[in-house]
């Protein structure tokens, strides 16, 4: 890249970060309006935590904004935690009945898995987990693989919009608008992405869609959101009922939906509230340019990585998550693997088995150099020797 971001952002000096993907550095400007944030909260609790002064007014704010730049309705947005937050609620809206299947892929998130698992176990519903064709290659074959799996018995159809253990960006509309026509209901993890990819909401079709806003967003931690089809809005539960879930005489431009998710009791809610923040920090600095010239290191350094194992990428490029790339090594203990990149290299990134392949997941972010992707590539040369 022409321009390197490193000092806008508070990583130690020293450490290699390859791992943006998994918690996202909040640039230092951002930041500085988190705490801003934090320092009104302290300095009158009583105003800005009350839904008739502040509260409301400031919580608006951000859902306008993404609401703008993904396409919908601020009224189809709420804030949640993170993503794993939203998907909680939608899957405890959801009644499961024995026999009822939930349709995934063998490549989505552990937290999320276990999240349904758990309900599954309670009424002797089943995860049916399709095993996409690699490497990822073809639309046409995806939406085969998941199509296939479809049934009487499908209930939900559960994607990740991009992957987080293999970095694959799903082409996920066809499959999405073939279970709508077969009454399947949709529900998209899109907890990578919001500042990853352009998305369109409404356009999408799903029922509902969760995305972090702590990751390529650049938005402090805690700062994530959950959309829903407004066929949902009055079905939807959140986790916590607190006063917005019954709230008298409610303003024409706040619905039961609004009120029951943005009013849960005592929150910090600063890092959702320093979300305009981050969208303005990513517009300043022509963010879109600053993403071509990440995702072109990240291709760069897979070829190399490629160079070292001889083991083909998980998918083409065209379904390689932007700024992200999911190596396989050669057959190694992860856990060895992952010590030696971090205790004797200062590498931090995420390396893992994931079904029977060693994955090494590298993340290429605005203060990453040409020199950190060096330091890897000599890192797995040495390694692998």
């Amino acid at each position: 890249m022409t321009t390197n971001f490193s000092e806008y952002f508070l990583l130690q000096k020293g450490l290699t970060f390859l791992n943006h993907g998994s918690f996202g550095s909040c640039p230092k400007p951002v930041f500085q309006n988190y705490q801003d944030w934090q320092l009104r909260l302290e300095q009158q609790p009583v105003a800005f935590l009350d839904q008739e002064r502040d509260l409301i007014i400031n919580l608006s704010k951000p859902r306008e904004a993404l609401a703008k730049i993904f396409k919908t309705s601020a009224q189809n947005l709420v804030r949640v935690t993170n993503a794993t937050t939203g998907l909680n609620a939608i899957a405890r809206s959801i009644a499961l009945a024995e026999n009822d299947e939930i349709l995934t892929t063998d490549h989505e998130y552990a937290a999320v898995e276990n999240t349904w698992e758990f309900l599954v176990r309670k009424v002797g519903a089943k995860i049916v987990r399709a095993k996409v064709t690699l490497p990822l290659v073809s639309k046409d074959q995806f939406f085969d693989d998941l199509v296939g799996q479809m049934n009487k018995h499908t209930k939900i159809l559960l994607l990740s919009h991009i992957t987080s253990p293999t970095a694959l960006l799903f082409p996920i509309k066809r499959v999405v608008d073939e279970a709508r026509r077969r009454g399947i209901i949709t529900v998209i993890d899109g907890a990578h992405a919001p500042g990853l990819i352009d998305l369109d909401l409404d356009a999408l079709g799903a029922d509902f869609y969760v995305g972090n806003c702590h990751k390529w967003l650049l938005a402090p931690k805690g700062a994530g959101f959950l959309w829903a089809h407004p066929n949902w809005h009055l079905k939807l539960e959140p986790l916590v009922i607190s006063h917005g879930w019954n709230v008298k005489d409610r303003k024409e431009d706040r619905t039961a939906f609004l009120d029951s998710f943005e009013i849960q009791g005592t929150q910090d809610p600063s890092a959702w509230l320093a979300v305009p923040a981050a969208l303005e920090f990513r517009k300043t600095h022509n963010w879109d340019q600053v993403s071509v010239a990440c995702n072109q290191l990240a291709q760069d350094v897979a070829k190399r990585i490629t160079d070292i194992t001889k083991i083909s990428p998980l998918s083409s490029p065209e379904f390689c998550a932007p700024q992200m790339v999911a190596m396989p090594m050669p057959k190694t203990d992860p856990k060895a693997l992952k010590s030696y990149l971090l205790n004797d290299k200062n590498i931090e990134l995420p390396v893992f088995e994931w079904n029977g392949r060693t994955i090494v997941r590298v993340s290429v972010a605005a203060y990453n150099s040409t020199e950190d992707l060096d330091k890897l590539v000599e890192a797995l040369q040495d390694y692998f020797a």
